[in-house]
């Protein structure tokens, strides 16, 4: 019985290689059909492929940015690297390790790239029991024996990709991450590394790892806690923030934090909420006394529609959206709308464009990536808002393909449904982002 459940593994393994490389193969021609279609069109030679790899994504159901990569692999393992494509579709590399192999030779001619494929092909045992490490590890050095210059031009290169992400965590925690070059990272390690064994040997009770982290924060914003004159924006439902709810609160940038954690950071526990209003159409702030010294919290009440969860709209005459309204899509959307991508938003722009007679308001206005917002304007793609429960966007792609995109739903939204479908009464539900 164990025999033959791990044969079936491995069979379903196999099988996903070679759908990853039908999937390769698919793509490529996609590229090529979507090309001669453009050219017949007279669309201009440097704007033809503009969008596949957007349309690809969409198709798999990944982020724009996924996307690029994908049609990248499917384009060199089809036309560049024919064995290793080989080890793919008969299951010897899954689409992952493949991917590493092109990663590794991009920076070759595609003479080169040919010449390494050929020598790190599965017949020579390349693959057999390898791990990722040491995947790369072969096609690195096979690379730089083949072309050291192109391989010492591309280490020079990568300094220009530097830069510094941030990504959830579990338990109300978060990974910043930030890629240097390599002189630059150690000696920034090396100098939180310093001041935290000089710390210990003063007696400092917290553990090394504790004081590297607190010491990164307090450089980087010049304050020990690092929430001065920073806007952290924690929307939570006004009963959590001053009745002691459970219903989770949103921390812009990172996502679902626990009521009490969100009520802790701000201290607003005991604090009056004041009289309860009516259906508003107005935001309000007002102070809170944080349990934190060192910073302030503002809070702004936004009201929300009876039985949707949908914030009060309000339209613009002009052709920017103003400042609050930016913040309150920004809000609503929380990250790029584009379905599958969840990249911070950049651009606030209209669904339906300006030049096309769209409002600027709440509900024609969505929050995107840059990449995003420059391939919507790409030749047949189209968007436009749709009913729903919430905000929904239908986007339709060239080939005619629609996908939707609705706004994460507000803290309380689902609870506030629940209780107003049971007792029959719209009451309207508050949420407060601070």
């Amino acid at each position: 019985m164990s025999t033959d459940l791990i044969k079936q593994l491995r069979m379903l393994e196999d099988m996903k290689s070679a759908i990853s490389s039908l999937q390769a193969k698919i793509a490529v021609a996609f590229d090529l059909a979507q090309r001669e279609e453009q050219t017949s069109a007279g669309i201009p030679a440097s704007e033809r492929g503009q969008g596949v790899a957007a349309q690809v994504a969409l198709a798999r159901r990944e982020s724009p940015n996924k996307g690029s990569r994908l049609l990248g692999l499917a384009r060199a393992l089809v036309t560049e690297m024919p064995h290793t494509m080989a080890a793919l579709q008969n299951g010897r590399l899954n689409e992952w390790r493949a991917t590493l192999l092109v990663k590794e030779t991009a920076c070759l001619s595609i003479e080169d790239r040919c010449a390494v494929d050929e020598e790190l092909s599965a017949d020579t045992g390349t693959f057999d029991g390898a791990g990722d490490r040491a995947i790369i590890a072969a096609a690195k050095a096979a690379a730089y024996r083949r072309d050291p210059r192109s391989v010492t031009q591309r280490a020079a290169h990568a300094a220009s990709e530097r830069h510094v992400s941030l990504r959830p965590a579990p338990d109300t925690m978060t990974y910043l991450t930030a890629l240097l070059p390599v002189a630059q990272g150690v000696a920034a390690y090396a100098a939180l590394t310093r001041d935290a064994d000089t710390a210990r040997s003063r007696g400092d009770d917290r553990s090394r790892g504790q004081v590297m982290a607190d010491t990164l924060v307090e450089r980087i914003t010049g304050t020990p806690n690092g929430y001065t004159g920073i806007d952290l924006q924690i929307v939570m439902t006004d009963r959590t923030l001053f009745q002691g709810d459970t219903e989770p609160a949103r921390l812009a940038g990172y996502g679902i934090v626990p009521a009490g954690w969100a009520r802790s950071f701000i201290g607003a526990a005991g604090t009056d909420p004041g009289p309860e209003p009516g259906n508003a159409t107005q935001l309000e702030a007002a102070s809170v006394a944080p349990q934190e010294p060192g910073f302030d919290v503002w809070l702004r009440r936004l009201y929300t529609a009876p039985g949707t969860g949908e914030l009060v709209a309000a339209d613009s005459k002009a052709r920017l959206f103003p400042a609050g309204m930016r913040q309150f899509i920004e809000t609503r959307d929380h990250t790029c709308r584009t379905p599958y991508c969840d990249a911070p938003i950049r651009h606030i722009d209209h669904i339906l464009p300006w030049a096309n007679s769209g409002p600027t308001s709440l509900s024609n206005g969505a929050g995107l990536c840059e990449r995003c917002n420059h391939t919507k304007e790409n030749p047949g793609w189209n968007a436009k808002p749709a009913a729903g429960s919430r905000h929904t966007i239908h986007v339709t792609t060239p080939t005619g393909h629609t996908y939707q995109s609705k706004a994460p739903p507000l803290p309380g939204h689902i609870r506030t449904t629940t209780a107003q479908a049971s007792a029959g009464t719209p009451s309207p539900p508050r949420t407060a982002p601070t």
